[in-house]
């Protein structure tokens, strides 16, 4: 538990230190912060610094809209929230928030583990740091977005 809430609050420290406002005020305990992001009305993610970086943080908004469990989330590479035709642009946009500490202007297309397709708009994307500057990866916070019709599939006959 205690990894949990230093996780937590390594998202929300670097959020208002590169933001420049609070994603939750801060004047709780470390188990009440947990909580509050836990259950907040916005989705917010996480990934770690693997070579293929893997989720480690997914709040109740979150866990719903990927339809996954939190076993399954933390569990799952994180290019794979994204449709295999968007995971070019999923990388960019990485590079780009890794290079400028954080982005505001994100909207692209994901995809739940179950297949459905929604569109995110206005993501905000930060680096995950410490106070000493050490990085543990990057956070995602969102809270428009809309379902999207499924792909047809293409059959072709014999």
């Amino acid at each position: 538990m205690r990894d949990l809430f230093r996780h937590v609050e390594l998202l929300l420290n670097s959020f208002s230190s590169l933001v420049g406002r609070d994603l939750l005020v801060h004047n709780r305990t470390y188990e009440e912060q947990a909580h509050c992001l836990f259950t907040a009305p916005f989705v917010v993610v996480s990934h770690g610094t693997e070579d293929d970086p893997i989720l480690n943080y997914g709040n109740e908004k979150a866990l719903y809209l990927w339809d996954m469990t939190w076993e399954d989330f933390i569990q799952t590479p994180s290019r794979k929230t994204a449709e295999p035709i968007h995971q070019n642009e999923r990388a960019q946009l990485l590079e780009r928030t890794l290079k400028n500490g954080y982005i505001d202007d994100y909207s692209g297309i994901r995809v739940s583990k179950t297949g459905k397709r929604f569109k995110i708009d206005q993501a905000i994307i930060w680096n995950i740091t410490d106070e000493n500057g050490h990085y543990y990866g990057q956070a995602a916070t969102f809270d428009t977005w809309h379902y999207l019709p499924p792909i047809p599939s293409v059959h072709t006959n014999p």
